[in-house]
């Protein structure tokens, strides 16, 4: 292709202006739209599958649900897992306002996993909180938030420009007034002018080398290659924590994470070679992850996610969510292979470095309202520096972003002013055409080193010296070399727009690989576990170090520290206390300036584009499917898609239902269940459940649903019975009759909508049927009831055959008081063969009264098996104030596995606080 002059450019106009659309990018967009701002979403990609959330999403990780959760635990918690440096007010941000914005989430069609009542099914996987929501339908995220942006209120608001990919922010007086970049398919210059500008590009993710050596195989979404750090860097705006980096545990060799927060609440957990669990840390932190490492290097490694020791119907709902959201070619790694997860555990590694404020704590310096220290411009999502932020707080601040920008505008901006050019003033032309020089400059020597040579040899120098251990040695050769490659990257060659883009993401990984390396200089202590593991200093220095470390660029184009002070906290930490203030903060010695480029003097090309391949065909009437959905259109013209002979299409147009929703699509959806192809039902019966939370709860609904049921497709009955279980619009004896079905899915729909009525009775009638799956959830569902009637159809199940029967009728004790005689029979179960069952008596042993289940549970505390050690412990924390128990307690927390140490030491912990606030009590 040719290169454009700096003045043949496509010029936009907006009052926002929001570069990358993925989680807080879409969610900015939205917000600012409803607050009346014209807005352009630019994104590199395409919005409807850009970002980390292209694949979706299978749970949330920080969800402060009430009645589950409280925002102060959460911020306390957060505070911890960062060694105490964290602005506190940004994370109460998420803490205070997350609830809300599931809410939000739901009203789009975002599924939350819910339990029988309707009540959020939050899940503990750390030790500390209950913080984790799964989505059952999380893949369908971006799907939903597309079809949000498409409606006709948002998109006479937001125009989106896909495939368009900014370089720079722009800045006049000191404010952010706009982007420049360019088309990534046709290679077309771009300028905008704009009010405000709100970054929302996510992690740095290709930093450091993945150990199978593929640039595009990272942890984190490839196509995050630093883009946001380095921009918001050029427009002189501060970066925090950029020495604390993002490290993961995953699968070893295979860039998917190992998904052992997924796994946890089904009962999977990470163990040593020996089998044992070993992470003592009670939070996700670089010490959890320096625990990893740890054993990973010991005689005890490899280290595993174990599932082998779980029933088939657990690890076939497991497959169904690591397989497809989370990463649909994981089956195929695993197969590969010759492995199963009913044969084989998990072999788990860590990942390669990376840059991520949700994750971790490296990001753009922000307020509580998105701000950076630029005016006019702001960081959302994985880019921000808000600490374990995820997904929620990315939503979050992407909304904040969105309504403080809109509200306050640039000069000329705003009502009556959106697009008036004159009125917000002239663009700055040096930067365009610095930007311009960026960008183009490898097509004037289209024969340089190509971009993945270049990219490849930088992210080694990552790993051999960035990378923890640190060394001020190690760190000093990486800026040296950091800083000489600036002129191998400027003689890079490109003959594409697309090559021209990875050429551009080059430079954003090697701002940041410099950043990182000169941050973790600068910071003269080890601190954040494995994040910030400086070798030659590995002590933490709070009195040194009790500060936020930020950097920023000078106007002269040197590399700045700056040295904040910790806020004061909001909610108070025990672990740590905030020095004092100091009244400024202290700018440290600038970082020595990078030596210029070096020049490439190649004449300029005039060279033609390679021939683009021409796409995959589609049917015409798919493709017209597609436009027609992008105009958001009413059933009736949808209509005749859900009626053609072809099943493609007729699957097609369900799927084109569930993105734009038209009114009555419910009714839609039930029709096409009845559909001859199997193929179209199914798809129908997944789109109703994904719609759940959107669909009316209405008694038509209800009647056109009905039909349904006598579907000779099970997976349809099942899907239908579900459906009327979450909208309440299903009575008991519907599900009672349901009990009957000849299949075992529609059966355990039957007994979850039984438990919904609290109809124990006729739960009770599944004790009987012949699947296990089925009586196990009976058991679970009589627990959960808590009728002290229950006693007697449990009694039965505890005698069952099947040993995982067996187990979860003992747990459900416990819902129903653990009466007697059932406290006799599980403490008979203790001595069982089957570990499962002597794990469910431990833990319907928690509810006996008195002091009889005391003595089993303290020798329980020696069972060769951990999770009946587990569980043993902590049904004896509600009796740790008895001495037999506190000297039993006591010496469990010398325990080989991990997770009982840790339970014992908080039994006796809140015991002794107790204890203490008891006597502070009488004493007053």
């Amino acid at each position: 292709m040719d290169i454009p002059s700096v003045t043949e450019r496509r010029e936009l106009e907006c009052d926002v202006l929001v570069v990358g659309g993925g989680t807080a990018g879409t969610m900015a967009a939205i917000t600012a739209a409803e607050h009346g701002a014209s807005v352009l979403l630019l994104e590199k990609a395409h919005v409807r599958h850009s970002g980390a959330l292209a694949m979706g999403m299978d749970g949330v990780n920080n969800a402060v649900i009430p009645g589950k959760a409280t925002p102060e635990d959460y911020v306390a918690e957060i505070t911890r897992a960062n060694d105490g440096i964290v602005n506190q007010v940004t994370v109460h941000q998420t803490a205070t306002r997350g609830f809300a914005m599931v809410k939000r989430l739901e009203r789009y069609g975002v599924k939350f996993e819910k339990d029988e009542h309707g009540e959020y099914a939050v899940r503990r996987v750390h030790r500390s909180g209950s913080y984790v929501l799964p989505m059952p339908e999380g893949k369908d995220v971006k799907k939903v938030l597309y079809r949000v942006l498409r409606r006709r209120s948002i998109r006479e608001k937001v125009r989106i420009e896909n495939r368009v990919m900014p370089v720079r922010v722009l800045t006049s007086g000191g404010r952010a007034v706009g982007a420049v970049g360019f088309d990534t398919r046709s290679g077309e210059f771009v300028t905008v002018s704009a009010g405000a500008v709100i970054l929302a590009t996510g992690a740095c993710g290709r930093l450091g080398l993945p150990a199978s050596g593929y640039l595009y195989g990272t942890y984190e979404n490839p196509t995050n290659a630093g883009d946001g750090y380095a921009m918001a860097y050029h427009a002189g705006a501060e970066l925090s924590g950029i020495e604390c980096f993002q490290i993961n545990p995953l699968i070893k060799d295979y860039n998917g994470p190992a998904c052992a927060y997924v796994a946890n609440p089904f009962g999977g957990y990470q163990v040593n070679a020996g089998g044992e669990r070993f992470v003592d840390c009670d939070y996700w932190s670089g010490q959890m992850m320096a625990e990893v490492k740890r054993e990973i290097d010991s005689a005890r490694g490899p280290i595993y996610l174990k599932l082998s020791h779980l029933p088939d119907e657990t690890l076939t709902a497991l497959e169904g969510i690591l397989h497809t959201t989370e990463r649909p070619t994981r089956g195929t790694f695993h197969s590969g292979r010759g492995h199963d997860y009913r044969t084989h555990d998990v072999e788990m590694h860590i990942s390669e470095v990376g840059l991520c404020g949700g994750h971790s704590a490296s990001g753009v310096w922000v307020d509580e309202n998105a701000r950076t220290t630029v005016p006019g411009l702001y960081a959302a999502g994985d880019l921000a520096c808000v600490p374990h932020n995820y997904m929620i707080g990315a939503f979050v601040f992407g909304d904040l972003a969105g309504a403080h920008a809109s509200a306050n505008l640039g000069p000329g901006r705003g009502a009556g002013n959106a697009g008036d050019a004159g009125g917000a003033g002239a663009l700055p032309e040096d930067q365009i055409r610095a930007a311009h020089e960026l960008i183009y400059r490898p097509l004037r020597h289209p024969g340089g080193p190509p971009q993945p040579q270049v990219e490849y040899k930088l992210r080694r120098f990552v790993n051999d010296y960035v990378a923890p251990p640190k060394t001020a040695a190690k760190l000093g050769i990486a800026v040296e070399t950091f800083t000489r490659m600036a002129g191998e990257i400027a003689g890079m060659g490109a003959r594409t727009p697309h090559e021209l883009m990875r050429c551009a993401e080059v430079t954003f990984i090697r701002d940041c690989a410099e950043m990182a390396a000169r941050a973790s200089l600068a910071r003269t202590e080890s601190r954040w576990g494995l994040y910030h593991d400086r070798a030659d200093l590995p002590e933490r220095d709070d009195a040194e170090w009790f500060f936020h470390l930020n950097l920023r660029r000078r106007d002269d184009g040197a590399m700045e520290f700056v040295k904040r002070p910790v806020a004061p906290y909001l909610v108070p930490v025990p672990e740590f206390t905030v020095p004092e203030p100091v009244p400024e903060p202290v700018v440290l010695a600038t970082a020595p300036e990078p030596a210029a480029a070096v020049a490439t003097a190649v004449a300029s090309t005039g060279q033609g584009g390679r021939p683009r391949p021409r796409p995959v065909g589609r049917p015409p009437r798919i493709l017209e499917l597609l436009e027609l959905a992008e105009t958001g259109p009413d059933l009736a013209a949808i209509r005749p898609y859900l009626d053609d002979s072809d099943p493609k299409v007729r699957r097609a147009a369900v799927a084109t239902l569930t993105e734009v929703v038209p009114a009555g699509v419910g009714g839609a959806l039930a029709g096409a269940l009845a559909d001859g192809h199997g193929s179209v039902r199914h798809a129908a019966a997944t789109a109703l459940r994904e719609l759940v939370e959107v669909l009316p709860a209405t008694p038509e609904l209800r009647e056109e649903l009905l039909p349904a049921l006598d579907s000779p497709d099970a997976q349809v009955r099942a899907a239908v019975l579900d459906v009327l279980r979450a909208l309440r619009l299903g009575a008991s004896a519907l599900y009672a009759a349901a009990l009957d079905d000849g299949d075992h899915r529609v059966r355990l729909q039957a007994v979850r909508g039984l438990v919904a009525h609290d109809a124990a009775a006729e739960v009770a009638r599944a004790a009987a049927d012949a699947s296990r799956e089925v009586r196990v959830a009976a058991a679970h569902g009589l627990g959960t009831i808590g009728d002290p009637d229950s006693a007697g159809p449990l009694g039965g199940l505890v005698e069952d055959a099947d040993p995982l029967v067996r187990a979860a009728a003992l747990e459900a004790l416990a819902g129903v008081g653990c009466p007697p005689p059932l406290d006799g029979v599980a403490v008979a179960a203790l001595a069982d063969p089957a570990w499962q069952v002597r794990t469910g008596a431990a833990r319907g042993l928690a509810a006996a009264a008195g002091d009889a289940a005391a003595g089993p549970l303290i020798k329980a505390l020696d069972d060769p098996h951990l999770d009946v050690r587990k569980a043993a412990v902590i049904a004896l924390a509600g009796r740790a104030g008895t001495p037999e128990v506190a000297v039993a307690l006591g010496r469990a927390c010398e325990d080989s596995d991990a997770d009982v140490r840790a339970y014992a030491r908080r039994a006796l912990a809140d015991t002794a606080a107790d204890t203490a606030a008891t006597a502070a009590g009488s004493g007053g």
